[in-house]
């Protein structure tokens, strides 16, 4: 395949992540599945630019803007940029390469080129760029970093845009150990080594092709960032008890409680998408977990109100503006403004309130986001928490202890009642975790 008609599926990619609210991993994917064609080289040519404008688009922007009528601030315009100031390619070069021939990009027009030529020999960076767009962050949500990360914010802001580690788990219910899956891996040349925080991580040199793998085909790994590791480990699954993973989506954090509790006891995964549950199937049983059961959350469904007051442990991975993840999904970043954060922070609070009936006197709601924004962590616990006096924080030291620590874990990296992780701190995706247990004494949230 040629330079050109590599840079036209770049393109098409692009536009097509833009056209859609799909996590652009899996519109990559698809495009890639519906072109079997493509050969494995080429594959991975147009995955990692894709990926690189991504994480390049605000400095990129910036030049287009700089540059003038001719270039336009969409796929096309991202990727003539890229070529130029990342490539060193010169306007007879783009000539080339944008030519309008079969599978190659449509030729480049004269107000393309006469832009392109005032980037020509320029470099990606320039002390000129205002902060946010230095550390490749959405202006509206540069304050917001500010607040959280303070003095730390542009390192901060800057790990969340490069490539995230490739960290998996391994599953005790396969009868995995850590030391013989890197023993294991290494006979295959796969260099792995131990996540420092979560007892049961590995972490890859480098991203890899997992499925190909023994011990991912018998369920002894599962691909899963540390920090969501953390998160699942803190909820204090048990054997016998109840739990519910009440925003379960693909079944990750299932899993890792499925294993905490040894598979004895009833694991209840709710989500309103159907076809995440039917993914999270593929998951459970592939890791062995046979006491799990997968109910799609139906507005007015009984169901979910006959487990009032009833359930040990309620996990709410709450859906959020996933600000923690940029390192995995770059596109992530350019889907939201603050209208949108608005409404997310709504559903947040709402989901909570709704769990939190769920949770038995004695028993624990976990509220867990892969958001760093305060707006979507202290904000809507401490919100919630105001309006209550059935629950309350447990300290976070105390409660890694009797979970994280007592498996074998680092020490607990937070001091208060609440745990933050951040890549440039723990080398983890952004989460945010808060443990409440819920008293004896009836409280406002009895009637929710």
């Amino acid at each position: 395949m040629r330079d050109g008609p590599r840079l036209a599926a770049v393109i098409e990619v692009l536009e097509a992540i833009g056209a859609t609210e799909r996590p652009a991993d899996r519109v990559l994917d698809r495009y890639l599945k519906d072109r079997r064609y493509i050969g494995s080289g080429d594959r991975g040519m147009i995955a990692n630019r894709v990926w690189a404008v991504q994480r390049r688009r605000a400095r990129l922007d910036w030049w287009i803007h700089k540059a003038g009528k001719g270039l336009q601030r969409n796929a096309r315009g991202r990727v003539l940029a890229d070529v130029v100031l990342i490539d060193g390619a010169d306007v007879a070069r783009i000539a080339e390469l944008f030519d309008g021939s079969r599978h190659a990009p449509d030729a480049v027009t004269r107000d393309e080129s006469d832009a392109l030529r005032r980037l020509v020999g320029r470099s990606l960076d320039h002390p000129d760029m205002p902060p946010p767009v230095q550390a490749e962050c959405p202006n509206w949500l540069w304050p917001r970093m500010q607040a959280v990360f303070g003095d730390d914010v542009d390192l901060a802001v800057r790990t969340l845009g490069e490539e995230a580690s490739f960290d998996l788990r391994i599953n005790p219910l396969a009868g995995a150990d850590r030391p013989a899956v890197i023993a294991e891996l290494a006979v295959a040349s796969v260099p792995a080594e131990p996540t420092p925080l979560s007892p049961l991580g590995l972490r890859l040199d480098r991203r890899r092709p997992v499925d190909r793998m023994p011990a991912f085909k018998d369920g002894r790994i599962e691909v899963q960032d540390e920090g969501s590791q953390i998160a699942a480990a803190l909820v204090g699954a048990q054997p016998g008890q109840l739990v519910v993973d009440y925003c379960a989506g693909a079944g990750g954090k299932s899993l890792a409680l499925a294993a905490d509790m040894a598979n004895k006891g009833r694991l209840l995964l709710f989500d309103v998408s159907k076809s995440r549950l039917d993914r999270a199937a593929v998951r459970l049983r592939r890791g062995g977990v046979n006491n799990a059961e997968r109910r799609p959350l139906v507005e007015g469904d009984k169901s979910v109100k006959r487990l009032a007051g009833k359930v040990d442990r309620v996990l709410v991975d709450a859906p959020c503006t996933g600000t923690g993840t940029w390192r995995r999904n770059p596109d992530a970043k350019w889907r939201y403004d603050a209208d949108a954060l608005a409404e997310i922070t709504k559903v947040q609070r709402t989901i909570l309130e709704r769990a939190a009936a769920l949770v038995k006197p004695g028993g624990r709601l976990v509220y867990v986001t892969c958001s760093v924004l305060t707006d979507e962590n202290e904000q809507v616990v401490d919100g919630f928490l105001a309006e209550t006096t059935s629950f309350k924080a447990l300290p976070m030291a105390e409660v890694w202890a009797a979970t994280v620590g007592a498996s074998g874990g680092g020490a607990c990296p937070a001091d208060g009642a609440y745990l933050r992780l951040s890549p440039h701190r723990h080398g983890t995706d952004g989460f945010f975790v808060a443990v409440l247990e819920r008293g004896y004494s009836p409280g406002s949230v009895d009637s929710a």
